[in-house]
């Protein structure tokens, strides 16, 4: 069925531009696609690289990769799945949108979706070769994941899952990217261990999920740096055991003390920056492990010592996010008992027409934990 008339959407023209709002006709979904009404969609340091072009994509473009909304219309080959995907249904979608055809996703590993990185974030389609998104005069919008920065959104009906009643309709956008990337790079990546101990390096929307994440699995230490107190003070409230103000101090020097000089058997770097990355590889006890998540401009190099690397048996391990058709249905009903929260995360909300306003403030590192766009 499809839905007439225009929406809402903020539109970057060109790197470096500000996000400015135009009046776009309303997107059809195709076969095995769904339209969304979109409830809220996260603000995240990965459409800021977009922004500033420190990650290449197509302009102009459509961003915003993690949303909540409402059904509004199915595409065609839907009707196997019915029961769960109706029109008004509630749904929460990642930024891993699968094909669910290609030999990663046939292997179970969406997260390495073939067709997603080479349509999706190389030419900003979805997986005909095609946008869904066009202005007024016909011209193509590049999509970031389904382009949630506008009141619809068409998404693959492999990432669309039923937001349970529990749940709060617009905080809950979050678990799309922030507690998605989280989920993925402690439950696979680091496939953490009750009892085992931690340092998160990093505390925005990702790497505070991180802190709740590790705590809820069992670690018995959880270590939180940052250079922000405020977020520090955040973390503890996530279940942060200790904090480090990594601008005040040594980091690596005072997680080994906190650790009894032996480090940590996981650290998660969670903002990509050199420096960090190698500080989260200088916390590690023997045979630990790193984990990498922050994302940076292509051909961005950090040091590790390879002495210890080898010696030590470490390990350094990349994780870009979790695994769509298995683990949001997991995250969601994580977040239904209480083992994440998006409640507690979301610190600021800002309207559709305030979306650039909202990636500048995050750019300013003025955002504690998450924000969401409410078109």
């Amino acid at each position: 069925m499809a839905v007439n008339g225009s929406m809402r959407a903020a539109i970057l023209e060109e790197p470096h531009a500000d996000l400015k709002i135009e009046e776009i006709p309303i997107p059809e979904p195709k076969r095995g696609e769904v339209l969304v009404r979109v409830t809220a969609c996260g603000v995240c340091h990965t459409d800021l690289h977009v922004i500033k072009d420190e990650t290449p994509f197509p302009t102009p473009a459509v961003l915003g990769h993690e949303i909540t909304g409402t059904i509004e219309a199915l595409g065609p080959g839907l009707e196997s799945r019915a029961q769960e995907l109706s029109e008004g249904t509630r749904v929460a979608a990642s930024f891993i949108m699968p094909c669910g055809e290609c030999q990663y996703c046939v292997k179970g590993r969406d997260d390495a979706c073939e067709r997603f990185i080479a349509l999706n974030r190389l030419k900003g389609t979805l997986y005909d070769g095609e946008t869904r998104l066009f202005r007024e005069d016909g011209s193509p919008l590049a999509m970031y994941s389904m382009g949630g920065l506008a009141e619809y959104a068409v998404v693959p009906a492999t990432d669309v899952f039923p937001l349970p009643r529990e749940l709060p309709p617009e905080e809950s956008a979050i678990l799309g990217c922030a507690v998605f990337t989280a989920y993925g790079a402690v439950r696979h990546a680091a496939d953490l261990r009750p009892g085992e101990t931690v340092a998160v390096v990093a505390m925005g929307g990702v790497g505070s999920n991180m802190v709740r994440l590790a705590h809820s699995f069992g670690a018995s230490q959880v270590i939180a740096v940052d250079i922000h107190q405020e977020s520090l003070e955040r973390a503890e409230d996530l279940g942060a055991t200790d904090t480090v103000n990594s601008a005040e101090e040594d980091a690596v020097e005072r997680v080994m003390e906190l650790t009894e000089g032996k480090g940590v058997d996981t650290a998660f770097e969670a903002l990509g920056l050199p420096e960090t990355f190698t500080q989260a590889a200088g916390m590690l006890k023997e045979t630990g492990r790193m984990v990498a998540v922050g994302l940076t401009s292509g051909g961005i190099t950090a040091p590790v010592e390879i002495f210890s690397l080898v010696r030590k048996g470490l390990r350094i391990i990349g994780s870009y996010g979790a695994r769509t058709r298995t683990d949001m249905p997991q995250i969601l009903d994580l977040a239904v008992r209480g083992y994440v929260s998006p409640e507690q995360m979301v610190t600021r909300r800002f309207s559709l027409e305030e979306a650039d306003a909202a990636y500048k403030a995050l750019d300013r590192g003025e955002i504690v934990g998450r924000a969401v766009v409410v078109p």
